[in-house]
C-alpha cells in the first residue's frame, strides 16, 4: 500500500500555478478528499498532513525546499516512519506526456528531473511510485527551465486538473496496495462508442 503521498514543486505564491508545482496540485486535491488539513513542519521541511485510514495512518507531503533539494524533505519523514521506497507514490509534472495525460509508473531513471534526482539520492533507491502528470515540452531543450516555471495557458491547466481527478478515483486502490487496479484505472482511456451491431445478411449503410 502507500504510505506516503509526495507532492513535488517550489514554495512560495509566485510559483503556485506554475507548470513545475502540478505535484502540489494533486497533494491538495488529494487532502480536500480526505479531509486533512496540510501544516507545516520543520522537521521535515515542508507542508505534511497525516489521515488516519481503517488501513492505518497515510502522510501527504508538499516538500518545501525547493525542487532541487525535494529529497531532503522526503528521505527524514519515510525513515522515521519507516515507510519503505516502495510504499512512497511522488506526484511531479512530466515534460515527456502531454497535458491531457497521466501515468503511474515504478521505479526507473529520474530522466534529468531535478526533484526526482535529489528523491533518489536521498532514499538512496528508485524504487518508489511516481504519479507523471503531463505538462507537454516546449520543443527546445534549452526552454525547458522557463518552461515549467511559467504559468500553462487555462486550456492546458484544465486538462492537467482533468487527470488529477482520475487520479483521485485510483486513491483508494493505492491505499490497498491494488497496485495493478491503480494502474488500469489511472491509464484507462476514453471509450469510443461502438458502431451499431449489423444483423448477418444485411449490408453496413454507406458513411456519409
Amino acid at each position: 500500500m502507500i504510505r506516503l503521498f509526495v507532492g513535488l514543486g517550489n514554495p512560495g505564491p509566485e510559483y503556485d500555478d506554475t507548470r513545475h508545482n502540478a505535484g502540489f496540485w494533486y497533494i491538495d486535491q488529494l487532502a480536500r478528499r480526505l479531509g486533512v488539513n496540510l501544516v507545516h513542519d520543520r522537521a521535515y521541511h515542508g507542508f505534511v498532513a497525516r489521515a488516519n485510514l481503517p488501513g492505518g495512518p497515510v502522510w501527504l507531503l508538499q516538500p518545501q525546499t525547493y525542487m532541487n533539494l525535494s529529497g531532503k524533505s522526503v528521505a527524514p519523514l519515510a525513515r522515521f516512519f519507516k515507510i519503505a521506497p516502495e510504499e512512497i507514490l511522488v506526484a511531479h509534472d512530466e515534460l515527456d506526456i502531454l497535458p491531457g495525460q497521466v501515468k503511474l509508473k515504478q521505479g526507473g531513471s529520474h530522466a534529468g528531473h531535478n526533484g526526482l534526482k535529489d528523491i533518489h539520492a536521498q532514499l538512496g533507491s528508485p524504487s518508489y511510485w511516481r504519479l507523471r502528470l503531463g505538462i507537454g515540452h516546449p520543443g527546445v531543450k534549452g526552454e525547458v527551465a522557463a518552461y515549467v516555471l511559467r504559468k500553462p495557458p487555462l486550456s492546458e491547466r484544465e486538462l492537467v486538473d482533468k487527470c488529477i481527478d482520475k487520479a483521485l478515483d485510483a486513491t483508494e486502490a493505492l491505499l490497498k496496495g491494488d497496485m495493478a487496479k491503480a494502474t488500469a484505472a489511472i491509464h484507462a482511456g476514453e471509450q469510443r462508442p461502438k458502431p451499431p451491431r449489423i444483423p448477418k445478411g444485411e449490408v453496413s449503410p454507406p458513411e456519409t
